[in-house]
């Protein structure tokens, strides 16, 4: 397919992903409508941050007066297992892809783009992630604006009962690949585990018990259960054929 078709899929797979997106980000706009943002305002920094959890701590700070810098650190740390999900989509891309390309998917990572994003089969299509967020992103944004013009009108019920769409969607993302491989499945049940253990404990903010989590299973997992390199030693031998070529 040519790149507006790419581009044309992913916002056909992100279009589930913004529905879910609007109806979080509302309730994030009730938040920061009582931090005193208006509609575009909000619309504006939940475009540009896109994260549910940096968004709650931002305008939680901005309501009570915070400095910039604290609130840019607070977003820093409640943000930084994008940076790992940056790192392992390096090995989706094709090798000829160019570093500003690689910059610009980074920046459209969210947790449900990431998904649809690593499962593309076959090396990744920037156009792809980028109409996945294209759209999801606006949707993210706008719910934030309807959130903060509806001022809080809406019953708390029933803003949690419309979020719940998004974490049944993400759940949908990650069953497939746990049913197809053993390893999948044991990492997803050794994560939900011990977040729950940790989170009982009180260990570390919600953000840095992600990245340690993270770590530490994936690397577990990697020495009990590496993945086959068969993929990897076919794009070697692709990519060599056309050089030769």
């Amino acid at each position: 397919m040519n790149r507006k078709n790419i581009f044309l899929q992913g916002m056909r797979d992100g279009l589930p992903i913004g529905l879910g997106y609007f109806a979080v980000a509302f309730s994030l706009g009730i938040i920061a409508k009582k931090a005193g943002l208006n509609a575009a305002t909000g619309f504006l920094s939940s475009l540009l941050v896109r994260a549910s959890a940096g968004e709650y701590g931002a305008y939680s700070l901005i309501a009570v007066g915070a400095a910039y810098a604290e609130v840019a650190l607070m977003c820093v740390i409640a943000n930084l297992r994008y940076l790992l999900m940056g790192a392992s989509l390096t090995q989706k891309f094709n090798p000829s892809t160019g570093m500003l390309t690689r910059i610009l998917v980074a920046c459209c990572i969210t947790d449900e783009v990431y998904g649809i994003s690593i499962a593309y089969r076959g090396d990744l299509a920037p156009s792809y992630t980028f109409g996945a967020m294209f759209l999801a992103g606006i949707m993210w944004a706008s719910g934030t604006a309807c959130g903060i013009i509806a001022g809080g009108t809406l019953p708390v019920n029933v803003v949690s009962a419309l979020s719940v769409a998004l974490y049944g969607m993400f759940i949908a993302i990650i069953i497939p690949p746990a049913r197809k491989d053993s390893g999948v499945l044991v990492a997803v049940l050794v994560s939900f585990v011990m977040s729950w253990i940790c989170s009982r404990i009180g260990f570390l903010s919600p953000g840095m018990r992600t990245i340690v989590l993270t770590l530490a299973i994936s690397a577990v997992m990697a020495i009990c259960k590496p993945a086959e390199i068969s993929y990897a030693k076919d794009k070697l031998k692709s990519v060599r054929m056309k050089a030769d070529a």
